[in-house]
């Protein structure tokens, strides 16, 4: 029996679909509407449908799945090598199903609702948080024009920006007074914003099985458990905390040939937000292993007499993130083991 394979090209309004056998032959092309594209898989037979994991890839492979096919989504940087002649949409939709047929291929989890929804939360408060750090900076820059200087952090700001607008002996002029009371009115409004949606993020945290089970391993806190199950879920996807820990990209990147074997520094792959609260994790725990007696602690402290404080880090990050994988996969708690 041959399997079809179809890639689906989607787009905002219209997409692509081929047909492709388990030989490569293409039997069928088709572009449809958007309005139009459940109801042709409603009267398709069962087949394997594969999408590049791009924008609202998640939504269209949950809604077709409910219609009896099996849907893969697969890493666009994958599917360019794929891809023959001239680049359009047929010729996409083509190289993803041949892309999708390799047996060594890998492919991305589908996400649910939930799990969009603490990924919304994450890149909101991160434009939020972005967007305050930009305005700090243009305070702080605009200050120093007029021989003002503010340290560094949000409680130098809070603190002497108050004071530099009551100050009636500095060289601010009346408008400029103004001009530092209103973007000091913007920075707590959106200071406000982030608070409201770090209550959210630890609401979320509270209510989730998965975000609990992984803030019981050390240095992994609410942000970073929400990362987690929005970027893993339960983590089944993946073999073992090493192939977890390699695609957050924190093992070395390798270029080999000739038999000789070199490596480089980590390579980055992954989810960029989730490699660098892990890596903020480790090194929170590393500032306080000194103080503790468990074997994580004392690996880490042996780690760090040894090694420079950031190779200490990403190693130790490696390590939290083996570790809170087989927390989640195997929904048992972490329990420090004392020396």
């Amino acid at each position: 029996m041959k399997t079809i394979t179809i890639g689906l090209d989607i787009a905002k309004n219209v997409f692509h679909a081929v047909f492709v056998t388990s030989h490569g032959k293409v039997t069928k092309k088709k572009q449809m509407k958007r309005a139009a594209v459940l109801k042709f898989f409603a009267n398709t037979e069962p087949a394997i449908v594969v999408m590049e994991a791009c924008g609202s890839s998640n939504y269209w492979a949950r809604e077709i799945q409910k219609l009896g096919h099996e849907v893969k989504l697969i890493a666009p940087q994958y599917v360019v090598a794929y891809r023959r002649k001239n680049k359009n949409d047929y010729n996409d939709a083509e190289a993803i199903a041949e892309c999708s047929q390799r047996d060594d291929m890998s492919f991305v989890p589908i996400k649910d609702i939930e799990q969009q929804d603490a990924q919304m939360l994450l890149r909101i408060r991160e434009r939020l948080v972005k967007q305050r750090t930009k305005l700090s900076n243009q305070i702080r820059g605009m200050l120093l024009e007029y021989g003002l200087c503010i340290n560094k952090g949000t409680a130098a700001l809070r603190r002497a920006l108050p004071e530099f607008l009551e100050d009636a002996d500095n060289s601010l002029t009346w408008t400029a007074r103004s001009l530092f009371s209103e973007l000091y009115e913007e920075y707590l409004l959106l200071s406000d914003k982030i608070e409201k949606v770090d209550k959210k993020i630890k609401a979320f945290t509270k209510e989730n099985e998965l975000c609990q089970l992984a803030q019981t391993v050390t240095g992994i806190g609410p942000i970073t458990a929400l990362a987690l199950y929005a970027a893993i879920g339960s983590g089944k996807h993946f073999a073992n905390g090493r192939h977890f820990a390699a695609w957050c990209g924190l093992v070395p990147r390798q270029h080999s040939t000739g038999g000789k074997s070199v490596l480089y520094g980590i390579s980055k792959k992954g989810n960029i937000v989730l490699r660098a609260l892990l890596v903020h994790g480790a090194r929170s725990v590393l500032n306080v292993v000194d103080k503790k007696e468990d074997k994580l602690s004392v690996w880490a402290t042996n780690l760090k007499m040894k090694k420079s404080y950031n190779v200490a880090c990403v190693a130790l990050a490696n390590k939290l993130a083996r570790v809170v994988w087989s927390v989640i996969a195997n929904n048992r708690p972490y329990e420090l083991k004392m020396v």
